[in-house]
């Protein structure tokens, strides 16, 4: 019940999680320069080392569902989290970049476990008339902990190096890891289903019941297409600030991640606006918040490079706030599997177009860049419209 200390701890534990899981995912994207330098390897290249974490991750988020569905979300979610924190503190001593890539794919294989099932969890837990807030602080959290993974490990990398700004990132994740542990309400709303039983609905006939429909279908879109532009842009904007003609070094050209507190805010602002407008008005205000944002930081001036990137993140996570929370309330046959469906498509995206996108870069600029993600936002944009209209779920 809203209100009450169940839901408040409710709150809390997800927003921990949400912290735990996108400090270590993320963490080596404000050091991408400095580990391209150290590693001798190419700017596409030195992206991967994020790409291969959202991939493991991508590739992993069906399998955790259909534990979740076995042993229970919160236990599933716990030990996703307790594995992804062990594998994050090894990732710092790895000896050369294949080792490093493959560290991090496993480390995203464990993480998938806490975005596969925590809307899922929440679903199950608080009521439709809340769920929309709900979901903004889950997201709030997720946005949080990416902002202090990046921020964290960019200036250690510069002062020390990549090794150490990761290292100490991933010693936050354990402590917000086990505010999780320490918080979470076990579930009232769901009941494990036994691992063999003759009411059992396999996991194929889930996936493709929710595959069959076309309002998710426009939801993983969404996912796929804005992760994949939002996650490009932040791969790029570090070697964009230390080139010309900025010259900033890279403990403040970090700085400027400091935009994720605006989606911090937005995520949780995305739920109030539902509640008033309905969520397709608001997911493509969102998206058009996003290309504003975009556009504005193709200026050569780093105040409108700065206010570009609060409004470009703003919008993308009241975006991916109103989808991802949108998705358990019209998923077609299991939670889990619905929003883990939604998982695998946006991380797919990061993973593909995080390094699509540098090619981009690499040919024309800043401005390459910004056109190949505007053509992602409109795509997006084109296909919520077509697919989205007269799906509002009841409250």
């Amino acid at each position: 019940m809203h209100g009450s200390r169940g839901y408040r701890r409710m709150i809390l534990a997800l927003f921990a999680a949400g912290v735990a899981t996108f400090s270590q995912l993320y963490s080596v994207q404000g050091v991408l320069p400095e580990l391209a330098r150290d590693l001798g390897i190419s700017q596409p290249q030195a992206a991967l080392a994020v790409s291969a974490a959202t991939l493991g991750l991508a590739c992993s988020v069906l399998v955790w569902s259909l534990l979740a569905d076995r042993m229970g979300r919160l236990r599933t979610m716990t030990i996703a989290v307790v594995c992804a924190v062990v594998l994050g503190l090894a990732v710092p001593f790895s000896p050369g970049f294949e080792w490093l890539l493959a560290l991090r794919f496993v480390e995203g294989l464990a993480l998938g476990g806490i975005p596969a099932v925590a809307l899922a969890y929440l679903a199950e837990e608080v009521s439709n008339l809340h769920a929309a807030v709900a979901a903004g602080t889950y997201i709030s959290g997720t946005s949080l902990g990416g902002l202090a993974g990046r921020l964290v490990a960019g200036p250690l990398s510069e002062f020390w190096n990549w090794r150490a700004g990761t290292l100490v990132v991933s010693v936050l994740a354990a402590i917000a890891a086990a505010v999780f542990i320490a918080v979470a309400p076990k579930p009232r709303g769901f009941t494990p289903v036994p691992w063999s039983s003759p009411h059992t609905v396999p996991l194929w006939k889930k996936l493709w019941m929710n595959l069959r429909s076309g309002p998710l279908l426009a939801l993983y879109a969404q996912g796929f297409l804005l992760m994949g532009g939002f996650v490009a842009v932040f791969n790029y904007l570090g070697f964009r600030l230390e080139a010309p003609p900025f010259l900033i070094p890279a403990a403040l050209a970090s700085l400027v991640f400091i935009a994720y507190l605006s989606g911090t805010w937005s995520s949780r602002r995305s739920g109030m606006l539902v509640a008033r407008f309905a969520r397709l008005p608001v997911l493509l205000g969102s998206i058009g918040v996003m290309l504003a944002g975009l556009l504005v930081t193709l200026v050569d001036w780093l105040p409108t490079v700065v206010f570009g990137m609060l409004l470009f993140t703003a919008g993308f996570f009241a975006a991916h706030a109103v989808a991802s929370g949108w998705i358990p309330l019209v998923a077609v046959g299991g939670r889990a599997q619905a929003a883990s469906l939604y998982n695998l498509a946006y991380y797919g995206g990061s993973s593909l177009f995080g390094w699509a996108i540098g090619l981009a870069f690499d040919a024309g600029g800043w401005p390459g860049l910004g056109l190949a993600v505007s053509s992602l936002l409109l795509v997006a944009a084109a296909l919520a419209l077509l697919g989205l209209r007269h799906r509002e779920p009841a409250a």
